[in-house]
């Protein structure tokens, strides 16, 4: 089977003229369609640096990124954009909702910039929004509604336009453990119906919600799954 993701001896390099910085060196992965991988790793591990070349907000120095069979090096700035609204549906610790909106109207803002017909928004964010449990707070603004629930909408935001992966960044950094478990119980649920998840944490619980997890260290994967070394992927 042909990963939905494929990274290829990846490396990032900060350049700032006086130091450069290795922030990722010669990464090799792949990840299935319907897979739930969890990335971990200590504060500068090159963890950040990974979730921003696999959203398309980044560009690797070496080495390829396919995404979904497109590779990633290739594409122009409105390929990007297109590939970052359709194809990838991004969760973050920061929720980034707009405050004094709706639950509704925050999850109906990707479909503003596709071509989904109007009449069709409000069926699909309430539809999604049911999904993750908040059929009762469409009409909530997010200041009124707890860290829990504002990454509920976020969730249902990134699942909007059915993307071919989501990618979670600490999505359970900002809230309480106990809404923590319930967040992970619908990316489970979700994963189970058959979507690729992503996810970014340095929680070990959280993690353990994932069915493979790889450990970066200091730009590199020390670990793969079930303590496996380092699968080199070739294209």
């Amino acid at each position: 089977m042909t990963p939905i993701i494929l990274v290829s001896h990846v490396s990032k390099i900060y350049d700032t003229g006086e130091v450069e910085t290795v922030a990722l060196d010669d990464v090799s992965f792949g990840i299935g369609k319907g897979e739930f991988v969890a990335i971990m790793g200590p504060s500068g591990s090159g963890k950040s640096t990974l979730m921003h070349i696999l959203g398309a907000l980044d560009t690797p120095t070496s080495g390829k990124y396919v995404l979904d069979g497109a590779n990633v090096e290739n594409l122009n700035d409105d390929q990007l954009a297109e590939i970052r609204n359709k194809k990838i549906g991004f969760v973050f610790q920061a929720f980034n909702l707009l405050p004094r909106t709706s639950a509704l109207k925050n999850v109906m803002i990707p479909m503003m910039y596709d071509a989904v017909p109007k009449n069709e928004r409000i069926p699909l964010a309430e539809k999604y929004l049911k999904m993750v449990g908040l059929g009762d707070r469409m009409d909530h603004t997010s200041s009124q509604l707890s860290g829990g629930q504002q990454q509920r909408v976020a969730i249902a935001r990134a699942l909007i336009l059915n993307p071919a992966i989501i990618l979670a960044d600490e999505p359970t950094g900002n809230i309480a453990s106990s809404q923590a478990e319930e967040i992970m119980e619908i990316f489970q649920k979700l994963n189970e119906e058959g979507h690729t998840i992503l996810m970014i944490t340095h929680e070990p619980d959280i993690a353990e919600h994932a069915k493979r997890i790889i450990h970066l260290r200091d730009g590199k994967i020390v670990e793969d799954g079930n303590g496996h070394k380092q699968r080199v992927v070739r294209i």
